[in-house]
């Protein structure tokens, strides 16, 4: 290489550079003893030099192919300037060209990575280990320059489950190393044992032999010489899986095969420990969606007229005061999602009017500010009751302004009435004149399992756009699922279906408006969750993960992230985000059937209720438990609410119970419970009661929840955070709402016959 010149490419040269090697310095007189070691090392550093001189030089001439090709035949190249031959450094094999090792790990992860999600789990178990033979083959054979460009380009995929590793493995730089070093003698010496289900390995070695020259050669052979992959008779598995996360939470390995996973003596076994497999620390943005620049512009000018022409009472705060608490011009930094993150249609007339009334409600509502004196806040409940049903009810839903109720039925139609009577309208020329206050919806062919009404408000008592039509902000949309398959939007000016939504493999179970409108989201027994558009007929995002079927879906306050809970034999619920549709919290410890979930206004904590009476109350951003409230009996727990504060939260269940309880109590305390004798509800108070101190009252399960009531069935602990029990007449309670004002609505249907409803 030093006699020749550079290679023509893309033209000749008339400068030909021919380095000519200096003849050796002597002393007369002196013997000219044979090469020592330094003199071996100074020749390989002026080979490093010359092999610099002439990759300069082919850079200023600009033979960017030829520096190229230079660079790679430089990296094959030993350290007296001549070509490697395939030595045998360590292992008995001869080691394949050096160029090939990241060639083959690349392809093979692109084959793992864009592969079936149930497979990528087990499949991803061969990358590690053919990272780590691959490197140290490289070193042991003195290909140094190949050995660093494996470890700077792949070890970021390694650095969260094999951080120690990584870190031993970056010390082994010379070949001297690899056969001293204790770690690479441990990797050198064992075989890495590899568990893989039947139903893999032969989907594994078919796409090896099929990729012989891509990566086949280099896999086959790395796993021939260092690896034992072991047939397991068993399905794939994945790290969110139900045995994994089962497993998980009793710190225990996936199976007794698994144990024996990697090489005797690491302790890391390619991260596969359930309790590391769960990664729950990816970046949330948990705080308020910021509103359309535009809209706030609106809003606020019509704020400051409606200030100008009422002004507030004294002590409370204008509006346009209070629409910039609940909306801060300042972000908090890092902790809001963008608005552009997802799509939202233009605003209209509608929403300004809509906005500046939450504002007034958001105003004037009765402020729940915690206890005082250790007693919780007094929170009045509208229960409405349904009679002559015949069992057929389903599922209910409360229009946002308090003016409809809508119930769906197992003979497959939707009922809506007018809360206070008034007869509901219709656009259509014939029904003007109708004056009914109850409409009939027909159109699934199954059972209706949910029912959502749109978002509104109460209208304002003046039209703010003079010389046009006062904009209406009454609930114009509902939204119903069906063991039908189906999900229907209903128009309620005409009364009719609007569009259907398919998808869904079976029933749907659950869905949820966005808390902005526009978007909604469905679960089903086919075990996915879906985002949908409501201008668009096919889902926009489809979420895959739940091992059983969906029970109850929720939205995040700010819209970009939804929750969905599983039944049977999965009871996890996992928090997915709209943008990316990665799951991104799983939240375990349910043991029953998840029957109710709801998260706070404030975005930080999540509600799930089971039907063995219990509510969890969830951390959202550490995915941890905060406490458990028990107090219903059993049967289930079949709606929640949160007050607007966040402090207070509302639950509705099958032992004809209304709760409220403390959100920032802990469930677990010394404070004495008092069962008022004569009174309809249970008021946990804060001194003593009949000189005795306990942190918890018992309650039968499947009575009424009256101070006078007799006991019978098991006894319920109530735990010391129930603020008080609202107990109704043979009526278990399907949903419950808090209103913006913080008044507090629920529903329920009653049945005469006496029911043992702890079953």
């Amino acid at each position: 290489m030093s006699n020749t010149g550079p290679p023509s490419a893309g033209g000749a040269s008339s400068n030909n550079f021919t380095p000519q090697p200096q003849p050796p310095t002597t002393t007369p007189g002196a013997v000219n003893n044979p090469p020592t070691s330094s003199t071996s090392t100074a020749t390989g550093s002026s080979n490093q030099n010359l092999n610099q001189i002439v990759t300069d030089y082919l850079i200023k001439k600009g033979y960017n192919r030829t520096e190229e090709i230079f660079r790679q035949e430089v990296k094959d190249i030993n350290e007296n300037g001549k070509p490697r031959d395939n030595i045998e450094a360590v292992a008995p094999n001869k080691f394949l060209p050096a160029g090939k090792y990241l060639k083959a790990f690349k392809h093979f992860a692109r084959w793992v990575d864009n592969g079936v999600d149930l497979y990528k789990f087990e499949l991803g178990k061969i990358l590690w280990p053919l990272f780590i033979y691959s490197y140290l083959r490289l070193v042991s054979q003195a290909s140094y320059s190949h050995a660093q460009e494996l470890m700077e380009q792949i070890r970021g995929r390694f650095e969260k489950t094999h951080p120690d590793e990584l870190k031993s493995l970056s010390t082994i730089t010379l070949s001297m190393h690899v056969r001293e070093n204790a770690f690479a003698k441990a990797y050198l010496e064992n075989q890495y044992v590899i568990p893989i289900s039947k139903s893999l390995t032969g989907h594994l070695f078919h796409f090896l032999e099929r990729d012989l020259e891509q990566c086949g050669a280099v896999v086959l052979d790395i796993i021939q010489q260092h690896c034992r992959v072991d047939s397991v008779d068993r399905g794939p598995i994945e790290p969110f899986s139900f045995e994994a996360i089962y497993r998980r939470a009793r710190h225990q390995e996936l199976d007794e095969v698994d144990v024996q996973e990697g090489i005797p003596g690491i302790s890391s076994r390619s991260g596969l420990a359930n309790r590391n497999i769960l990664d729950n620390t990816a970046v949330l943005k948990l705080g308020p969606l910021p509103i359309d620049p535009d809209l706030r512009s609106d809003v606020v000018a019509e704020l400051e007229e409606e200030d100008r022409l009422r002004p507030p009472r004294e002590g409370l705060p204008t509006l346009v005061e209070e629409f910039n608490s609940m909306h801060p011009i300042k972000r908090e930094s890092g902790d809001s999602p963008q608005r552009t993150d997802i799509p939202y249609p233009p605003s209209r007339a509608r929403d300004v009017v809509m906005e500046m009334q939450k504002v007034r409600e958001n105003r004037d509502r009765f402020r729940i500010e915690g206890r005082t004196g250790g007693v919780g806040p007094g929170v009045s409940v509208c229960m409405f009751t349904f009679h002559n049903h015949l069992g057929s009810i389903s599922c209910m839903d409360f229009s946002k302004d308090q003016e409809l109720v809508a119930v769906g039925t197992t003979e497959s139609y939707i009922r809506v009435w007018s809360l206070d009577g008034k007869a509901l309208k219709s656009r259509l020329a014939p029904e003007k004149e109708m004056k009914v206050n109850n409409r009939k919806l027909i159109g699934h062919s199954a059972p209706v399992y949910a029912v959502a009404f749109s978002d509104a408000v109460a209208n304002l008592d003046r039209n703010i756009y003079e010389g046009s039509p006062q904009p209406e902000t009454d609930t114009k949309l509902l939204l119903s699922c069906s063991a039908d398959g189906q999900v229907r939007l209903w128009s309620l000016e005409v009364w009719a279906c609007l569009c259907i939504y398919r998808g869904h493999d079976g029933p749907v179970f659950s869905l949820s408006w966005s808390p902005h409108g526009h978007y909604f989201v469905t679960g089903g027994w086919d075990k996915t969750v879906r985002v949908w558009s409501q201008d668009h007929a096919s889902a926009q995002r489809l979420l895959v993960g739940h091992d059983t079927a969906i029970s109850a879906v929720a939205w995040h306050p700010n819209g970009t992230y939804v929750f969905s809970a599983s039944d049977e034999t999965d009871k996890s619920i996992r928090m997915w985000s709209v943008v990316s549709g990665n799951c991104v919290r799983i939240f375990t410890g349910h043991t029953e059937y998840i029957s109710a979930m709801e998260c706070a206004p404030n975005g930080r904590i999540l509600a799930s209720a089971d039907i063995g009476g219990n509510i969890f109350l969830w951390d959202i951003d550490k995915a941890t438990r905060i406490k458990r409230c028990r107090g219903h009996g059993r049967g289930g727990i079949w709606s929640l609410s949160f007050s607007v504060e966040s402090n207070v939260l509302v639950s509705g269940g099958q032992d004809n119970t209304v709760r409220v309880w403390d959100v920032e109590m802990p469930a677990e305390g010394n404070r004495p419970a008092n069962q008022q004798e004569g009174d309809n509800t249970i008021v946990a108070a804060g001194g003593q009661a009949d000189n005795k101190q306990s942190g918890q009252t018992t309650q039968p399960a499947g009575s009424t929840a009256s101070g006078t009531g007799k006991r019978k069935g098991k006894d319920v602990m109530i735990t010391p955070d129930q603020i008080s029990a609202f107990p109704t007449k043979k009526t278990p309670v399907m949903k419950v709402q808090f209103t913006r004002m913080n008044l507090v609505l629920a529903g329920g249907c009653y049945y005469p016959e006496t029911q043992d409803t702890s079953r």
